[in-house]
């Protein structure tokens, strides 16, 4: 079965053919570096991270873009660039504050084993691209100059609406105390005229001012995709006004459509059924939530629901997550540890070996229904299940059959970007690792009946720095595992 991917435009499914054959351009809109990520900026990178790495399996050449935004994404309630509100609020030049906070987006993704995107464009070094496709959109009418201000005219423009469904009549409404001076209340920014002393603004044929934001993805798309591209994504909350402006300056820019032939958009990521964001304070980062929970259980948690469907966050969820990635580790560590001492044993061996490629097969078919990642994930749980089976039911294993489960199950995983840190320790090593940890253990607790807690303290924070986590509870110390 080929690739068939959800629409948005169009609301349908599609068989999945890329513009040029063994090659795919995918453009995702990235972050607004004025803070710290959160688990909702998690959900869409972990997400669309997934999809490149299946898209590599399947054999085609990936060419992925995700932005810096870093100047012009204005916050409707306030009217004020994001970038420059945060810096008041940390007292920091505006791209001081960029540089930390990009900087530290680069550290989250990496933290969650979330691949770097081939190029990753930051808006503020493509201002003169938007002052040239801007002033190219004036000179063939689609735009237009007020005071400084250039705006998109969305009446020139008759397929306005066609990715959000949205109608000419309802746009007023996605417009904050719009210009008066605009031909029409739905216009949008193009380019936006600076006052004095405004920190963020260059030079440009209509005088000192910043770009749109909605002109920002759509020339970086350009810039290293092409006119036209294969997949743009990005998350739910994008499609209006941001995808729907990027589609018409883009289409209008260059005669040609699709822009881009199909838009995949991630569902939000809520708590308690809100979605989670910075502006309604019920957020969660990404390197307080990696303080808890081991990135593996956070991208399991993630990929435990389809990419479209909406996702809530709670404790008891997260900790079906670590136990889930805990059995496929355990299974794993089981799996090498047989295959060093088992022979060859006819009885079963191609039952098994059926049984494995089968679930192979439906993993990837999974994957082919629009990224089906928990199904995908449920082939998974089915092969540690029928590896346990096989180990219990035989005194002898075939090493073929622990191998091809071990390599299996490891290989799937790893498509969806899991267990990239997994090394396996040798059988005696692991042994003797147990037993100098189960040594330590008796010492801190001695000391914690001795009320030392200043070493049984630190005893404790030392190992959190490599990975071992220890939580003192009414039962007593319980300890789990977090790569580092």
């Amino acid at each position: 079965m080929p690739i068939r991917v959800f629409n948005t435009l169009g609301r349908r499914i599609e068989v999945f053919e890329p513009l040029e054959p063994g090659v795919v351009k995918m453009y995702v809109c990235g972050p607004t570096v004025q803070d710290v990520a959160h688990l909702g900026h998690a959900r869409t990178y972990i997400a669309f991270d997934a999809i490149v790495r299946f898209l590599e399996y399947y054999g085609y050449r990936v060419i992925y873009v995700r932005n810096i935004t870093d100047v012009g994404h204005i916050r409707e309630e306030t009217g004020e660039d994001r970038v420059i509100e945060g810096a008041r609020r940390e007292r920091l030049q505006p791209m001081e504050l960029v540089d930390k906070y990009m900087f530290s987006f680069f550290q989250d993704m990496d933290a969650l084993g979330i691949r770097r995107p081939n190029i990753q464009p930051r808006a503020s070094m493509h201002i003169l691209d938007m002052i040239e496709m801007a002033a190219k959109l004036v000179e063939k009418g689609h735009a237009y100059v007020v005071d400084g201000n250039v705006y998109f005219d969305v009446s020139t423009f008759p397929e306005y609406g066609k990715l959000s469904g949205i109608k000419y009549e309802e746009l007023v409404k996605h417009r904050i105390e719009p210009d008066p001076r605009k031909r029409n209340p739905a216009d949008f920014a193009l380019w936006k005229k600076a006052e004095k002393g405004y920190l963020l603004k260059w030079n440009s044929p209509w005088g000192e001012g910043f770009p749109g934001w909605h002109i920002e993805c759509c020339v970086m798309a350009m810039k290293y995709l092409g006119e036209q591209i294969d997949i743009h994504g990005g998350g739910q909350e994008l499609i209006l006004p941001h995808h729907e402006n990027e589609i018409a300056q883009a289409e209008a820019y260059t005669g040609k459509k699709p822009f881009a032939k199909y838009w995949l958009h991630t569902g939000y990521l809520t708590i308690n059924g809100e979605k989670m964001s910075k502006s309604l304070g019920n957020f969660i980062s990404i390197k307080d939530a990696l303080k808890k929970y081991e990135s593996d259980a956070i991208r399991l948690f993630i990929l435990s629901s389809h990419y479209r469907s909406q996702i809530d966050y709670n404790e008891d969820a997260m900790q079906q997550a670590q136990s889930n990635i805990m059995r496929i580790r355990e299974m794993l560590d089981t799996l090498h540890e047989l295959i060093e001492e088992a022979g060859e044993a006819s009885e079963g061996t191609e039952t098994e070996i059926d049984r494995i490629e089968e679930a192979r097969k439906r993993f990837i078919s999974a994957m082919e229904d629009d990224f089906n990642t928990p199904r995908a994930l449920a082939e998974i749980y089915a092969l540690v299940k029928s590896a346990n089976a096989y180990i219990s039911r035989h005194a002898k294993h075939d090493r073929l059959v622990l191998k091809l489960y071990y390599d299996a199950i490891l290989e799937l995983s790893r498509i969806l970007g899991l267990l990239q840190r997994y090394r396996p320790l040798r059988p005696r090593a692991q042994a003797e690792v147990k037993e100098v940890l189960d040594i330590l253990l008796e010492v801190r607790e001695e000391l914690r009946r001795r009320r030392i807690y200043d070493i049984s303290d630190r005893i404790r924070d030392r190992l959190a720095e490599i990975g071992i986590i220890v939580e003192d509870t009414a039962q007593g110390q319980r300890i789990r595992f977090r790569p580092r």
